[in-house]
């Protein structure tokens, strides 16, 4: 008797290791990289759905826009992330065609550390600007001072922080400051990439934030939910309207209002200084970028049901860790875009 339970137990032992065996040998997984912006947004999405679909795990690096876009388009991940959305010349460049999916949009707040001021200085876009050009310097700027009446802004050198590697997060910033100064646009311009006239380097949103927060007198941009994590006090802008607005989902998503309007088939489209008085000025969407044509039919059928996942479930998982969701019109649009993925 005790034999024949020995070797009963046994053999459900063995069926169970051979069912995990099979189990873990069925479950399929999707690479992606790039943008660190949506990052703690992604996380969440991944570890959630891998609850829906038991079959399918993620696997994502958060290296910066650039690397996800070199990646998929060397066609080493099976999804890029990216926060700056593709040149003609960029999309000419891949193996296939590649679909931009937006997935959210966020704020990218100017952020700072500067002892005994707190969250809501004001800075206009050409102080912000002259800050990153080297033009202005001390915190106690007459220019910085006049739209901060009562606030101590200390006689202290302001240290710049940006970022160092290819990142969607520089290109919406870059992207507003071009808009907004004309010297900004002809010395430096737009980009994942720029040649900053000054200032100290920080990888990906992590570092930035890191730096600013171990660096008294600096200042940086990172997105909303990186202040918020670090506990970093952030700055009101002035929008194209003339109103200082804090970054929040409300102003984040008026900002957005006006574009989704006239917002192009393949959603290659700018948020950064919209009209509004409520429109934060510095807002960007992010986007995953997928091949139409998916070379492995199985991992294509799983990014699929994700991305319809992405676009209900996930989208109602935004606002509560600071990202905006997509504008109703917008998740439609992206629908029918997800069912020409094969």
């Amino acid at each position: 008797m005790i034999k024949s339970m020995k070797k009963v137990l046994t053999t459900l032992a063995l069926m169970v290791a051979v069912g995990t065996a099979a189990q873990a040998s069925a479950e399929t997984l999707i690479n992606g990289a790039g943008a660190t912006f949506p990052y703690p947004l992604y996380s969440k999405w991944f570890t959630e759905y891998a609850k829906v679909d038991k079959g399918v795990k993620f696997n994502y690096q958060s290296i910066g826009s650039g690397g996800g876009i070199k990646q998929i388009t060397a066609q080493t991940v099976d999804f890029g992330a990216s926060d700056k959305f593709l040149s003609d010349d960029e999309l000419k460049g891949a193996p296939g065609k590649l679909i931009h999916i937006p997935t959210v949009m966020g704020a990218v707040v100017v952020t700072y550390n500067v002892p005994g001021v707190g969250t809501g200085i004001k800075l206009n876009s050409e102080d912000l600007a002259n800050i990153y050009l080297g033009k202005i310097t001390m915190w106690n700027d007459p220019r910085i001072a006049d739209d901060n009446k009562g606030v101590h802004l200390p006689a202290k050198p302001i240290i710049v922080v940006h970022r160092s590697d290819g990142s969607g997060t520089t290109s919406i910033f870059t992207d507003y400051l071009t808009g907004v100064n004309r010297d900004w646009a002809q010395k430096v311009g737009k980009g994942a990439s720029v040649k900053w006239p000054v200032g100290l380097g920080g990888k990906g949103n992590e570092g930035v934030a890191g730096q600013i927060k171990t660096t008294p007198y600096s200042i940086g941009y990172v997105e909303l939910a990186y202040a918020f994590e670090n506990k970093l006090p952030y700055a009101s802008l002035k929008n194209q309207a003339g109103v200082f607005v804090e970054p929040s989902i409300k102003s984040t998503s008026a900002a957005a209002a006006a574009a989704v309007k006239h917002m192009p088939a393949d959603y290659r489209i700018s948020l950064v200084n919209q009209p509004g008085k409520d429109a934060y000025p510095v807002v960007g969407f992010t986007w995953l970028l997928v091949y139409e044509q998916q070379k492995d039919a199985a991992k294509g059928k799983h990014l699929v049901e994700f991305l319809n996942w992405a676009m209900t479930k996930g989208q109602k998982m935004a606002a509560p860790m600071l990202y905006a969701p997509l504008p109703e019109s917008v998740v439609k649009m992206v629908q029918k875009t997800v069912k020409t993925i094969k």
